[in-house]
């Protein structure tokens, strides 16, 4: 007897289905929690302590604190599940915080998000289920899994407020088949009122805000708190390579900036170019923030070439819109971008998220890293 699939696309009884559920303290992951365990499934939750807590962390709207690691614990007892904390703060030093201390003394706007999902939460939890023989590992993003004869792919989120696809991008093929995404469907507002039925303690709790390891936003502090020599005086040059200032450290300049070049001129500067060698930013006019082309690597592919020769859509950057363009891929690994609407303050270091549209919504077709 053929059974039907269960409500995560698995041939299969969800009483005889164990799933992993990455559970981070707060509404979504635990929402998902409860909503696997009311459908019957064997749930274990699993939660990652990356870094150890400060006063300043304390206080701000973070991910994987200290408190968020009580509150999955305090949710677990509630539903009942198996749960259990792994302490990953070396791991995460290593492949997230020092990627991004690294990546901003590069001149480069880096995305640690992206690494952590790549590295510690998905590679690492990914060979943690797959030891505790789970059938998948369950994620509160906001993300559309589709999954069709064992495949799955991945698509925005309903709710285009809160997707999270842009930071999915570098999900392997391997991983993204045994990936599930209940969230991808509901509004926040959905999950919210989800939580409260369930009786979660974490149904009001406010969503994260910072990147989890950078105290209210202020991303230089952990520069200088890490490499107190990057903070080394520079030129400020216009366009034409006149010098028009100096700079106390590039590290506290991304391109698109205006805010802190602190020099007076009759248009508004914004940072158009940071030169690591030579430790010098450019400044020049919005309109020369407009680029047209970009070079990528290191990129994921999650879809054949084919699909590339269709019409492509771009995000640049995690809050931008998607822009029209196409791609010329080489050897499936670097690429050239042609944009064909303009876009502003494009940075090395940032994730570039391929898409193509289809009857589900908007495919992901994999991405790469901005060059140049």
């Amino acid at each position: 007897m053929t059974l039907k699939l269960n409500s995560i696309g698995l041939n299969k009884d969800p009483k005889e289905t164990t799933v992993v559920v990455a559970m981070s303290g707060g509404v979504d992951s635990s929402t998902v929690a409860g909503m696997m365990k009311q459908d019957g499934y064997k749930v274990i939750g699993i939660t990652l302590k990356l870094y150890d807590n400060n006063k300043e962390v304390a206080r701000s709207k973070q991910c994987c604190s200290g408190q968020d690691v009580m509150d999955a614990k305090r949710v677990a007892q509630k539903l009942d599940i198996e749960h259990r904390v792994l302490f990953y703060q070396n791991k995460f030093k290593e492949g997230v915080v020092d990627n991004f201390v690294d990546s901003y003394l590069k001149g480069e706007t880096p995305i640690p998000c992206v690494q952590c999902n790549k590295t510690v939460k998905f590679n690492d939890l990914f060979y943690e289920s797959k030891n505790l023989n789970a059938d998948a590992l369950i994620t509160g993003h906001y993300v559309k899994s589709v999954t069709k004869n064992n495949i799955t792919n991945m698509y925005r989120a309903i709710d285009e407020n809160r997707d999270q696809s842009y930071f999915l991008f570098d999900t392997t093929r391997d991983q993204l088949n045994y990936l599930r995404f209940p969230l991808g469907s509901f509004l926040k507002s959905e999950t919210r009122a989800i939580a409260k039925k369930l009786d979660l303690n974490v149904a009001d709790k406010p969503d994260s805000q910072d990147i989890c390891f950078v105290p209210n936003g202020d991303y230089v502090s952990v520069i200088e708190k890490l490499r107190p020599d990057a903070f080394k005086k520079g030129n400020i040059k216009d366009v034409n390579g006149k010098v028009v200032g100096v700079h106390d450290g590039i590290v506290n300049f991304t391109i698109g900036q205006r805010k802190g070049i602190k020099l007076a001129a009759k248009h508004p500067l914004y940072v158009v170019e940071i030169n690591a060698e030579k430790n010098e930013i450019t400044v020049g006019s919005k309109d020369q923030l407009i680029k047209k082309k970009i070079r990528l690597t290191n990129l994921n592919l999650l879809a054949d070439l084919q699909e590339f020769e269709k019409e492509i859509f771009v995000k640049i950057r995690s809050t931008g819109k998607l822009l029209k363009s196409n791609i010329q891929i080489k050897n499936n690994y670097d690429a050239i971008l042609s944009l064909k609407e303009d876009d502003y303050g494009i940075s090395p270091g940032q994730a570039c998220v391929f898409y193509s549209k289809d009857s589900y919504g908007y495919k992901v077709l994999g991405g790469g890293w901005i060059t140049k």
